[in-house]
């Protein structure tokens, strides 16, 4: 099942920019891994913002929330999520 995720991230100014650093370089190489498995079919950045739209390719709901919890951001973002369904004008 596929799923449109936008996520808006917002770290505390209060927290450690050492930590802080820590979590970004642990979301990296966990979002990596995910998206080479296929799990994280697209990532693109929001201009201007600290937020991104992806979409997950995932067997369903709690699989995508299980994966999404499982962020090392996940405290510190908004998360919206759209499940998405072929389209039957679509030539794909």
């Amino acid at each position: 099942m596929l799923y449109l995720v936008h996520m808006i991230v917002d770290i505390p100014a209060t927290l450690a920019p050492e930590e802080a650093a820590r979590i970004k370089a642990e979301e990296k190489a966990y979002s990596q891994q995910l998206q080479r498995s296929g799990q994280w079919a697209h990532l693109w950045r929001v201009v201007g913002e600290y937020a991104n739209y992806s979409v997950f390719d995932v067997p369903g709901n709690d699989e995508l929330h299980d994966m999404l919890s499982k962020l090392p951001l996940f405290p510190y973002m908004k998360i919206g999520v759209t499940p998405l369904a072929r389209h039957p004008s679509s030539i794909a």
